[in-house]
């Protein structure tokens, strides 16, 4: 390959994006890519022409692998909405006129379902224009909603992180013996796949959370405060893990019942937030009890001191398939991991048509819920227990992670 690749980051981060980002920087080297660009703050970014050759910024093996351990993204994100040529032409010209300028071959974008539209839009206007450069979707997101892949880069990694700190409430609420109901706050707009990951705290030495709540079961108000109800006459502490997203049956988030202002991003997305401290008011307001809200918030996607070393692996190894594949010729595709077997675990990946995955998201199995709608079944641990094995340890200076930034 004698023409030069360029890498983007957008979306949400991610503990383990930086990880992927290596794995393209170096397949790309190893594969005889002339310069390997970095888009700063994604295609935003690039159409303002920002980017940066990633060979002068990392510069050694220790730089890759401090990148590698580094949370957030690198390169800087975006949330830009590419319109569609038929919508913009201009937009596309433009674009491509700077990759041509930057002699681009290969296209690599790492993110979630909305930066794999990006990725569908440049692939088919490149076909349809006849220009030769590849396109290649490199998956990243917490929420482990993006279609054909059996799970995606980041969400291992969220999910030990949110499994241990349930685990850690769970032993904090029971201390004074008196009635608390803890509602934790977790994200996911419509897939409920980081907060079914609180089940992970149920072991031989934690008894777990008492009612899990997610965005694929209709919700009702009155009916989550008589479960609560129930369940302190058996036990005075209860802790309660429920989606940001979750909703009434006729479709409203149950955070919109609060009076905060909500805004609108580029995607339509509503902010999503207060979902747990609307429910603990309520809670209090009906029962006698005290009641605490938690919101995980950012924590969740940015807690590299609790990587999973299984997360970790497979964010590089997609980045480095991404590269292999355009090698190959592919464009217009994202590279998915597919999971061969559970005990041992065994994970491949491959590509697939991106059409497939953009605009389109994945939702947790109902049978992977319990009948009554508050915890998760064993389809659902087996699934997710081995993608949180493993730690790998932060490199520590003066006794905290020590982290390789853009400057």
């Amino acid at each position: 390959m004698a023409k030069n690749a360029i890498v983007g980051q957008s979306g949400g981060p991610t503990s383990v994006i930086n990880s992927s980002l290596a794995g393209v920087f170096q397949a790309c080297q190893s594969r005889g890519a002339g310069t390997v660009y970095g888009m700063c703050n994604g295609i935003a970014g690039l159409l303002e022409e920002r980017v940066v050759d990633l060979s002068k910024t990392l510069r050694s093996s220790l730089e890759i692998e401090l990148l590698k351990r580094t949370p957030s993204s690198y390169l800087g994100s975006c949330r830009y909405k590419l319109p569609t040529p038929e919508e913009d032409e201009e937009t596309y010209i433009k674009l491509f006129r700077i990759l041509e300028k930057l002699d681009i071959g290969w296209f690599f974008y790492i993110g979630g379902n909305d930066s794999m539209d990006t990725i569908c839009k440049l692939s088919d206007y490149a076909k349809a224009t006849g220009s030769p450069i590849r396109f290649m979707g490199v998956p990243k997101t917490i929420d482990n909603d993006l279609m054909v892949t059996d799970h995606t880069p980041g969400y291992g990694s969220a999910a030990k992180y949110i499994g241990v700190v349930m685990k850690e409430l769970v032993r904090d609420a029971t201390v004074y013996g008196t009635k608390y109901v803890t509602i934790v706050e977790i994200m996911g707009r419509n897939a409920g796949w980081l907060t079914a990951a609180s089940a992970l705290a149920r072991s031989e030495d934690c008894e777990g959370v008492d009612m899990i709540c997610l965005p694929e079961i209709p919700f009702n108000v009155e009916n989550f405060i008589a479960k609560v109800e129930r369940m302190q006459k058996n036990s005075a502490s209860i802790v309660i893990a429920v989606s940001e997203g979750v909703k009434l049956a006729d479709g409203r988030y149950v955070c919109e019942l609060a009076d905060d202002a909500r805004f609108v991003d580029a995607f339509g997305h509503k902010s999503l937030t207060g979902t747990a401290r609307y429910l603990a008011n309520r809670v209090a307001a009906a029962l006698d009890t005290k009641t605490r809200s938690i919101e995980l918030s950012t924590l969740q996607r940015c807690a590299a001191h609790m990587t999973s070393r299984t997360d970790i692996t497979e964010a590089y190894q997609v980045g480095g398939a991404a590269v292999k594949a355009a090698s190959e010729g592919h464009t217009g595709e994202m590279i998915a991991l597919k999971r061969l077997s559970n005990d041992p675990y065994q994970c491949t990946t491959e590509p697939h048509d991106v059409h497939e995955v953009a605009n389109f998201e994945k939702k947790v199995p109902l049978d992977w819920i319990n009948a009554d709608h508050t915890d998760m079944t064993e389809k659902f641990l087996a699934y997710a227990r081995p993608l949180v094995q493993a730690e790998l340890t932060p490199m520590f200076i003066d006794g905290l992670p020590r982290h390789i930034y853009l400057k």
